[in-house]
């Protein structure tokens, strides 16, 4: 019977060090997991910024000077049909570099690529989610202007820090 009575404590002394020890796992994998959203979030701006140069130089010196793999990394290779909507969000947020909000990237889109908008039954509400998902993406971010509106940027590495998890937050 004492016999027993151990066990059973040796069961529960056993169960409490298996909690401590996942717990501890579940610790360092979120904490793991904190310094690659990170990483991520610094990676995203170097490539913004990479891409926003890019963008820059192929205004300023013309699509010519670029190669068709490049063109295609930065959305502005022609290839004959209308570029993807995400990809056209992408860009009018790169080429603009400041904030803005889903109506004026809906403008954008309308003097860059019209036919694109006659697509989507409710263009603002099609603009307003992909923006969000850029942010998910870690390649915007979402702020408040003075009046309190939601507007949207590209990230770049030429801006002052941002906590990536605060901006997500604000979408």
């Amino acid at each position: 019977m004492e016999v027993a009575k151990n066990n059973g404590n040796g069961l529960a002394i056993e169960a409490q060090a298996n909690s401590v020890s996942a717990q501890q796992v579940v610790k360092a994998a979120h904490d793991e997991l904190l310094q690659l959203m990170r990483q991520r979030a610094e990676i995203m701006k170097r490539i913004g910024t990479v891409k926003q140069t890019i963008v820059g130089l192929a205004n300023l010196f013309g699509d010519q000077v670029l190669g068709d793999d490049l063109l295609e990394l930065i959305d502005r290779k022609p290839n004959g049909r209308q570029p993807g909507f995400t990809k056209a969000c992408r860009r009018v947020l790169m080429e603009i570099r400041r904030p803005l909000g889903a109506r004026e990237v809906c403008v954008e889109l309308e003097r860059y690529a019209p036919t694109i908008l006659a697509r989507h039954k409710d263009p603002l509400a099609s603009v307003t989610t992909v923006l969000n998902r850029l942010v998910d993406y870690g390649e915007a971010r979402s702020l408040s202007n003075d009046r309190g509106r939601r507007v949207w940027e590209w990230i770049s590495d030429t801006e002052a820090p941002v906590d990536a998890m605060a901006s997500r937050r604000t979408a």
